[in-house]
């Protein structure tokens, strides 16, 4: 293995998710009088952090969203996770081959400590990730694209950045980690390639991943 941390994005990358929060977030935010199609959603919030959602609604209509928007949109994503969730086909593989071989792992993800429990409880992957292995930009000043959270993920890991692999989906996650000084495989499953260029590496099967990573 050439590095000795694979950092994983979560939603899309572990688990399926994106398909799912993207249909409720376009709904929610066209209900609230922002319309908002599912291709607008993926383009412009897919791999953000919420308080992102906040700031562009602003700029652009110069009107917040309310103030219990996080919380009923979270209610709405949560319920959906546990009836309709699965993990990333082939993730499972590569989680196993990962911790065979002694290699260091751990998930990165702009969404909520919680979030991300409720989906790894449903896929069942949280028996991979511990909770020394969780990080959220909830632990972080700033969300992606800034390259705090991966840097940090990497400091509580003991791992330098140059060390360190990023799996991600989505083209603020590549900017955070090109800005962190970290590698970068890019997922194509969902995102078309060209929006994924920073990435060193693109691939479009999860299952292929442990074999590209020696």
């Amino acid at each position: 293995m050439r590095y000795d941390l694979v950092i994983f994005d979560n939603d899309g990358v572990l688990v399926d998710s994106e398909p799912i929060s993207n249909r409720l977030l376009a709904a929610y935010l066209t209900e609230l009088g922002h319309p908002t199609t599912y291709e607008d959603s993926i383009r412009d919030y897919m791999g953000s952090a919420m308080h992102r959602i906040h700031e562009l609604i602003l700029e652009r209509t110069g009107q917040r969203l309310p103030a219990d928007f996080d919380e009923v949109f979270h209610r709405r994503v949560f319920a959906a996770f546990e009836r309709e969730l699965q993990p990333v086909a082939g993730v499972t593989g590569v989680l196993e081959k990962l911790a065979v071989d002694g290699v260091p792992y751990c998930v990165a993800s702009s969404g909520s400590h919680a979030r991300i429990r409720v989906g790894h409880r449903t896929t069942g992957l949280d028996r991979w990730f511990t909770e020394e292995r969780v990080f959220s930009s909830e632990d972080v000043g700033r969300g992606k694209p800034a390259p705090d959270l991966f840097l940090y993920a990497a400091e509580r890991m003991g791992v330098a950045p140059e060390r360190c692999v990023v799996v991600e989906d989505s083209p603020l996650g590549v900017q955070a980690a090109v800005a962190a000084g970290m590698d970068v495989y890019g997922f194509t499953a969902m995102t078309p390639a060209a929006r994924l260029a920073g990435a060193g590496q693109l691939f479009a099967d999860m299952g292929t991943l442990a074999d590209l990573l020696v």
